[in-house]
């Protein structure tokens, strides 16, 4: 009985998919409607993975942030000079000739000239300390050279220059109350290092009026289980009142922060398309059926059961379904796979990122692709199957 039922099953789904032509026009603005779902969907997903991966990927396990107890990013903290003076005999911290592989940093925000609209946006300017560069793993000079210390120099992240006008290598911009130039290009792999602006943190404090005032010390660490030791220490000096992170951590946290916000975004735009989409997934198969109605009882009367017919319908739904999401996924893929955006991070400056599909995200979209076809045909399917085999074709 069962291989029989398969039997019918597959050639009833094989028959209705073969029919489709014959409603090309609903067919095609169905999977149009899906199309556009998964494609909305997936750019979200995209750009919140873009974003994670900038962030997620400057942080190491060997390096150590350093902030003011209670504050959750760098624009927000704040580290003296004489906090500085303590941690640099802290345990834990890596030396070389005696020296400790910290950078006392100072972080402020900009104006940057959008390439794209002209419209202002905040950049990050990241006054460095003398071990400042050394201290980020993967970062390379890609044109020019790095800035002189007590001068106004500027490198700038390769992102800046992709998105933002002005800060191409030899030009002179005003940034504060002081005339810069750019003396270099770095590039980092993509990570969010690349949206930043770095100058010598002495002229960065005397320029913005920030004597004496850090924001965040990063220093390297003799290993990464020395972390540990290094956070006892500075939690059991009253003097310090800071809090001690690897940077892995610090900017994973951040990453999920942002980037859960921009795909919590996407899902509920898709599902009120989709919403529409299953609309007209609906009408579709109820045309499909009501069109074909005389068929399907000739079907069951030469003995074709319910099931079968039901499985047909069904997998007409489906195919359309798949379709569109499979265009869909290639529109967003083609489109936006590896465009550069910038977006407001927490500490209220630009990150510029580029957009990241993966296979696994364009299966979660392809996914609502298919669920949208199984809603929608389940209602149609049960109609096809209770249609009256003798009132249909009495009307023939």
């Amino acid at each position: 009985m069962m291989p029989r039922v398969l039997r019918q099953c597959a050639a009833l789904a094989r028959m209705n998919i073969l029919s489709i032509p014959q409603r090309i026009w609903m067919s095609v603005s169905t999977c149009f409607a899906i199309a556009l779902v998964v494609a909305v969907l997936l750019v979200f997903l995209a750009m919140g993975n873009g974003f994670k991966q900038a962030q997620s990927s400057a942080g190491a396990a060997d390096i150590a942030i350093v902030l003011r107890d209670g504050a959750q990013t760098e624009i927000s903290s704040t580290v003296s000079r004489e906090q500085v003076m303590l941690l640099e005999e802290a345990p834990g911290i890596a030396r070389a000739s005696g020296k400790p592989l910290l950078s006392a940093e100072l972080y402020v925000i900009v104006d940057g000239i959008r390439r794209s609209n002209g419209l202002k946006s905040n950049l990050p300017l990241r006054g460095l300390g003398v071990e400042g560069a050394a201290l980020r793993h993967n970062v390379r000079i890609v044109q020019g050279r790095m800035f002189r210390s007590g001068t106004n120099e500027l490198v700038v992240g390769q992102g800046v220059t992709r998105e933002f006008a002005g800060f191409d290598l030899g030009h002179t911009l005003r940034l504060g109350q002081t005339v810069w130039t750019v003396v270099g290009i770095f590039a980092d792999g993509g990570t969010v290092r690349e949206s930043e602006l770095w100058a010598d943190v002495g002229v960065v404090q005397s320029v913005f009026h920030r004597l004496n005032v850090f924001q965040t010390v990063r220093a390297r660490l003799a290993s990464p289980a020395a972390l540990a030791t290094l956070k006892s220490h500075v939690a059991n000096d009253p003097r310090l009142q800071l809090v001690v992170e690897s940077e892995a951590e610090y900017f994973s946290e951040q990453a999920k922060q942002s980037s859960g916000l921009i795909q919590n975004l996407g899902w509920p735009l898709a599902i009120i398309m989709a919403i529409g989409a299953l609309a007209g997934a609906l009408n579709t198969m109820y045309s499909s059926v009501a069109a074909r109605g005389t068929e399907i009882a000739t079907l069951r009367a030469i003995g074709f059961g319910g099931i079968p017919t039901f499985a047909g319908t069904l997998a007409e739904a489906l195919a359309l379904s798949i379709v569109g999401g499979l265009f869909g996924v290639l529109a967003a893929t083609v489109v936006f796979n590896g465009y550069s955006a910038s977006t407001l991070s927490s500490n209220f400056t630009q990150v510029i990122f580029t957009f990241k599909m993966t296979p696994a995200l364009c299966v979660r979209a392809l996914w609502l692709a298919i669920t949208i076809g199984l809603i929608g045909g389940i209602l149609p399917a049960i109609r096809a199957a209770r249609l009256p085999i003798v009132g249909m074709l009495g009307e023939q």
